[in-house]
């Protein structure tokens, strides 16, 4: 590609001495080159593709009895706007004194030390076994302990029943990390629901 041209030039009684001139760089073949490499990397080149998470909810049926769950096992979970995240436990009844709502975050002192307080029980237990499974002291497939934490989550009728409830302002990214949240402190019950009216009243009533 480089060319370089020299000239030898006889003078009357001198010596000849060869003429030396700047070499000059062809650059014609490399930027051929960069266009055949740019046309290759845009027609190989794998476009990357929107990652989606799919949720599986139940069918809307209205004559469909909701089951009864224990208020006493029950915490609700209310997502809004601005990142804001509130809990409360049992249920609001028509008649009785309505619940204050407790303002919380993702933080790992915010809802995540709530939950896991509320499962102390489940999440040791799955903790030790994972653990004892890390030692060495148990060994089993990784199916089959998959299939062990399922009982284990199967058999629980203490741990807490978790109610996620969102508004039309909450960001569908605080949604999956509150459902992150339950697979981190292993809750074995959780749903996502709809606000109620009273709901709706009194998370509009909290301060920003």
């Amino acid at each position: 590609m480089g060319e370089v041209v020299t000239e030898e030039k006889a003078q009357k009684g001198a010596k000849k001495r060869p003429k030396k001139h700047p070499g000059r760089i062809d650059m014609t073949p490399m930027v051929d080159l960069m266009c055949l490499l740019l046309t290759f990397f845009i027609l190989t080149a794998a476009f990357s593709k929107p990652k989606i998470m799919t949720i599986t909810m139940p069918e809307k049926d209205d004559n469909t009895v909701p089951p009864k769950i224990d208020a006493r096992r029950t915490l609700n979970i209310l997502l809004t706007d601005s990142d804001r995240v509130y809990y409360y436990v049992g249920a609001i009844e028509p008649g009785k004194p309505q619940p204050q709502f407790v303002r919380s975050n993702f933080s790992k002192d915010g809802i995540r030390k709530v939950l896991l307080l509320k499962n102390k029980d489940l999440f040791t237990k799955i903790t030790e076994y994972n653990e004892s499974r890390v030692k060495g002291k148990i060994h089993v497939s990784d199916a089959a302990a998959d299939e062990h934490i399922k009982s284990l989550k199967k058999d629980d009728n203490v741990g807490p029943i978790i109610l996620i409830k969102a508004d039309e302002s909450a960001k569908y990214k605080d949604i999956v990390s509150i459902v992150d949240e339950m697979a981190i402190t292993n809750i074995a019950s959780y749903a996502i629901v709809d606000l109620s009216s009273v709901e709706k009243t009194l998370l509009k009533a909290q301060p920003r």
